[in-house]
């Protein structure tokens, strides 16, 4: 039976709330995380050198538990489909966050549902969004550019972070839909181990393209954000991630980037002492009251 024919969840095991929870908690430091691993070393070596870490941590994982990696045409198909997010969306996440504030990436990763829910539509002939989605999404969104609005002001070449952060969006979107429908029936980690094996080598082929160099040297903060990311945003990240996508309805996977930024201003405020004015407050309102309508326009969600 494929993840297609799978029924729609009656509730929620504890399992997958931890799991959906450990990609919130972790996706809401990437985007920072991201900025510091390229100080000093280069975006494309930071981004090089955490694929390589994590994929290293994957292949160990695979070899410790037994666990084979199989290359039928459908475990291939899903690699594929897992490598496009992770080399497509990532390498342009990590071009633009050189231009572009770690709060406004994660505004424009907000846009992730709408066009999730359009492709699953499209490609998986899932239910199309109810009218009350529709303003949920909406209202999330709207709250997300209250609570940034600041990181809106932009310098020379957000233009262009702009755009391929967009680029990144729909290339996350398409990858999520398409580990979907491909349906091997494969664990989160050989999903991520596979797609990892692609992107690796997509990765290495793009610097040799364009003849990248070695950086000279890494400074502490930056070496220790790329062991972060390899570790904890690769191999743990990306399969809990993929975990959720096999398990949940693809828009409720979809819902991750409207959670995230609120995770991490939240976090801020905890661990970092920030500060948080009435109009980040009233944009957190909107996104939880976007949330609950959602919510009630989902039939697995409610139950």
């Amino acid at each position: 039976m494929s993840s297609r024919d799978l029924p729609p969840p009656t509730g929620f095991p504890t399992a997958l709330i931890l799991s959906y929870g450990g990609v919130v908690a972790i996706w809401s430091t990437t985007p920072l995380a991201i900025k510091w691993s390229a100080e000093g070393a280069g975006f494309l070596f930071a981004v090089t050198a955490r694929m390589a870490i994590g994929t290293a941590v994957c292949l160990l994982l695979l070899a410790v538990l037994r666990t084979p990696l199989p290359r039928h045409r459908r475990a291939l198909a899903t690699y594929g489909a897992a490598a496009l997010g992770i080399y497509g969306a990532m390498i342009c996440v990590y071009w633009a966050a050189r231009f572009v504030p770690s709060g406004l990436i994660s505004v424009l990763f907000g846009l992730t549902p709408i066009l999730t829910a359009l492709l699953a539509a499209l490609l998986l002939r899932e239910s199309r969004l109810r009218p009350l989605q529709w303003i949920g999404i909406a209202l999330a969104l709207a709250g997300l550019g209250l609570i940034f609005r600041s990181d809106l002001r932009t310098g020379e070449g957000a233009a262009a972070g702009i755009a391929a952060i967009l680029a990144a969006t729909l290339l996350h979107s398409l990858s999520t839909v398409w580990v979907k429908r491909a349906g091997a029936g494969l664990s989160a980690l050989q999903v991520n181990s596979g797609g990892l094996l692609l992107a690796l080598l997509a990765y290495g082929l793009t610097w040799v393209w364009t003849g990248a160099q070695w950086p000279t040297g890494i400074p502490p903060r930056a070496g220790w954000a790329i062991v972060y990311l390899g570790v904890l945003g690769t191999v743990v990240g990306f399969s809990l991630y993929f975990h959720t996508v096999r398990h949940l309805p693809t828009r409720v996977v979809a819902l991750i980037p409207l959670i995230t930024p609120v995770a991490a201003l939240l976090l801020g405020i905890a661990l970092n002492g920030e500060q948080v004015g009435p109009r980040v407050w009233s944009g957190t309102l909107l996104i939880g009251l976007g949330l609950i309508a959602h919510t009630r326009a989902e039939p697995a969600l409610r139950r």
